[in-house]
């Protein structure tokens, strides 16, 4: 865990809430940051700069499907929704302008051998994902051969970043090892509703 003596002395952490894989959190409150650890999974953090509305996502690939047309099969929907979901939840609390949002994405760690290079895939994942949709990411951290822990403050937009020693990384790669061999599926929404 990260002692606050690492953080620089203007990053308050206020209240902290932790972001979970799966999870999407939004906030416009000053004193909030959101949290997490990444190994081969990424976060974006997506921010209205003009509305001081901020939100972070959580979210891992699991598998590549041998299919041309939809070339993660189900995990990338999961992905795309986990983009759209937070993407939308910032522009609904935020101006509504797309022209406002900042983009930082993290994360995409080959911190496993046994799960290929997940990390390789999902940095592939959010960076099309984002030219898809016309976005560019503002900053990054992604790739390496380490877990990290992000912060993000969503009121202001900061982030800091902490590469984490390989004690901890393998607790991640064995927390995500789990989840990859469990195959969890996560609900997304029907293919007849359309994200916006």
């Amino acid at each position: 865990m990260t002692s606050s003596t690492s953080l620089p002395p203007e990053f308050d952490r206020g209240v902290v809430t932790t972001v979970h894989q799966g999870d999407c959190h939004v906030s416009s409150q000053p004193d909030v940051t959101f949290s997490t650890v990444l190994g081969s999974c990424v976060s974006a953090c997506v921010r209205d700069r003009v509305a001081n509305v901020g939100g972070m996502n959580h979210f891992l690939l699991a598998e590549q499907s041998g299919s041309a047309k939809d070339r993660y099969g189900a995990s990338a929907r999961y992905g795309a929704f986990a983009m759209e979901q937070l993407i939308n939840k910032v522009l609904s609390q935020g101006t509504g302008r797309k022209s406002n949002l900042e983009i930082k994405i993290f994360g995409g760690g080959k911190i496993n051998s046994a799960l290929d290079d997940v990390g390789a895939k999902n940095i592939e994942f959010v960076r099309q994902f984002l030219a898809d949709e016309g976005y560019s990411a503002m900053s990054e951290d992604l790739g390496g051969n380490y877990a990290r822990r992000v912060l993000f403050k969503p009121h202001s937009g900061r982030a800091f970043v902490k590469r984490l020693d390989s004690d901890m990384g393998a607790n991640v790669a064995r927390e995500e090892m789990a989840l990859a061999k469990r195959r969890v599926v996560v609900p997304v929404p029907a293919d007849d509703i359309e994200l916006f």
